[in-house]
């Protein structure tokens, strides 16, 4: 499953720039929809195309691991029968 990041790389952005940052601000620059971008912030393991990605590592001069965590799924034991 991917992780996005956004939540904190937002929240880095606010305390760089000692304001608060808005998804419709992040959706203007970036041209990503607002619909998207709550997707990402709330739904773990969200499809979304690389462009977008892309856009997201240049608004917020990151790299992609900055943005996007890999996280292997668990594995469940078997049950002996």
């Amino acid at each position: 499953m991917l992780r996005y990041k956004l939540k904190e790389l937002i929240a880095e952005k606010e305390f760089q720039e000692s304001r608060r940052v808005t998804a419709l601000e992040i959706s203007e620059a970036t041209g990503i929809a607002r619909n998207t971008l709550s997707k990402m912030l709330n739904q773990p393991g969200a499809s979304v195309r690389s462009e977008y990605l892309d856009r997201l590592c240049t608004y917020f001069g990151c790299k992609i691991e900055e943005l996007v965590e890999h996280i292997p799924p668990q594995r469940v034991p078997r049950q002996k029968r």
